[in-house]
Parts: C-alpha cells; structure tokens; sequence
C-alpha cells in the first residue's frame, strides 16, 4: 500500500489506472470504514482511501481542532483492509489559497436536519467531495448510510453535475450492542458509552412501531417523534430531531412512502447521529 501525500504524487500515480474506487474519509477509522474499503476492492483497478479532517465543514465552536488525527493506525487498518492507496494531503495542499469556489447544494435538502443544526456543513460536505473525486479520478465512491443525508447529498450532487461516479452506500456498522460505529464514539466516557446505547434503541422502538402499523398518519408519526425526544430528554440527552422522513428526499412522508428515521442527540459533550431504515 502506498500512502502518498501530494497532488502532484497523486496523479502521477494514477496514469496507470482506469477505474478508481474511493472512499474518502477523515481518518480516525472505525471498521465502518474498514467495510466500505473491503467492499470497494472488487468495484475498481485501485482502491483509494482518502484521509483528510476538512476544516470547511466545522462550524467555529466544533471539534476541528481536537478531532483525532491518527495516520499511522489508519494505514495499518486500511492495508489489512486491501486498500491500495491512501491520499493523506496537508490542508495546505488541499487549500494553499483559500476556497472561495463552494459548492451551494439545494436549501431543501441541505438546510434540514443535519443542515439545520449545523448551518453550512453541506456546503463544507460538497466541497471538499468534489475536490477529492476530481482529484483521485473516482468512478466509483463509497459512503456510509450512518450519514443518511450527507449520502444522499452527494449522490444528488454527482447525478446534477453529470459525473461519471457511481456513488454507493454501505450498510451502517454497529456494535455487538447495537451502538452505530462512529469516531466521535471515542469521545464518550466509560458510562456514556453504556448510555449511548438509548438512541439506537429509540430509534428500534420507532422502527417497530411504523411497521406493525404502516398506515400511520402524520400526527402519529409526529406523536412518535416527540415521544421518543421526550425520552431521550428525560434520560439525560439533549435531543436536536428524531424525524420520521421518506427515503426519496427526507421531506415529510406520504401513505406508502418507504420511510427512514433519523436522529441527532448530544450525550455530555459528545453529539451522535444515527438512523434506520423502515
């Protein structure tokens, strides 16, 4: 495996082959990353695997300067994993003049949910998205659905710019408990670990709910959503949505829509997302 921190390397490296697959990353890796590197092996001529804590999209008061940076143990994982190539470039490669091309993605995707309680992260998302699929020459990319909204982001801003990428999203990753994988994991104290636990099981309890009574309006799905904040409030978190939305496009669903439901909660100082499928 060749870990390669230059633009310059990067390009050179890649005139021998023809069908990239990456999967970008902001390293501190989790086996949900080590996943979509196995699941992206057989999708290309090169697996790629980009490491890079994007500054653009942290808002001034998040963690962009105490997010873990962990190169070396990355690159053990990701050799183990089959992974050919890591792109690891300084932020000074990846910006050396300040990026005022941005990405905008539409406010009716981008300005809900995750985009409404952190203003601007889609557009930091976007950004530096396209500035590493262009760079490693993607056809195919890999994203886990753990980020639902930033998935589906992505896929709509590949198909609007007309890009030659398949972009495919892994299965989330859990714990033997059932907590989904996550770098910000690592943040949680030994007892907040345990207690993480309540906001996949929240999450199991709406999922079930919907299920065995699938023709639920919208003031029962609304009735849903609050009770399961009320919970998590009540137990010490401090929710910002659980949402019951449609696959398609994340807006309110409809009779017979397939549905997702998705959450954001702070547990201390940690904040986690997650979200099921139903």
């Amino acid at each position: 495996m060749k870990i390669i921190h230059t633009i310059a390397e990067l390009r050179d490296e890649l005139r021998a082959y023809r069908h990239p697959a990456v999967v970008p990353t902001m390293g501190n890796l989790h086996a949900g990353h080590l996943a979509l590197v196995r699941q992206a092996k057989p999708l290309g001529d090169v697996t790629i695997s980009t490491i890079f804590v994007n500054r653009l999209q942290f808002a001034p008061h998040e963690d962009f300067d105490t997010y873990p940076r962990t190169l070396d143990a990355d690159c053990e994982q990701l050799e183990a994993a089959g992974c050919d190539l890591v792109f690891a470039p300084k932020e000074t490669e990846m910006y050396p003049q300040p990026q005022t091309f941005k990405v905008h993605p539409p406010t009716e995707l981008a300005d809900i949910l995750e985009g409404h309680f952190r203003p601007g992260f889609f557009i930091g998302v976007c950004t530096v998205v396209l500035k590493l699929l262009s760079l490693t020459q993607a056809r195919t990319a890999l994203f886990g659905k753990k980020d639902y909204q930033q998935l589906m982001v992505i896929r709509n801003m590949v198909k609007q710019f007309a890009m030659p990428i398949d972009i495919i999203g892994g299965e989330t990753q859990r714990a033997d408990d059932g907590l989904a994988l996550s770098s910000r994991n690592g943040y949680l104290s030994a007892a907040e670990r345990t207690q993480a636990l309540q906001l996949s099981q929240a999450l199991r309890g709406i999922v079930e709910a919907v299920r065995a009574n699938p023709t639920m309006d919208a003031v029962a799905l609304a009735r849903l959503e609050n009770q399961a904040m009320q919970s998590l409030s009540h137990q010490g978190w401090r929710p910002d949505y659980v949402a019951i939305r449609r696959q398609a496009d994340l807006q309110p669903p409809q009779a017979g829509d397939a549905k997702v439901v998705l959450a954001a909660a702070r547990l201390g100082a940690t904040r986690l997302i997650d979200n099921m499928e139903i």
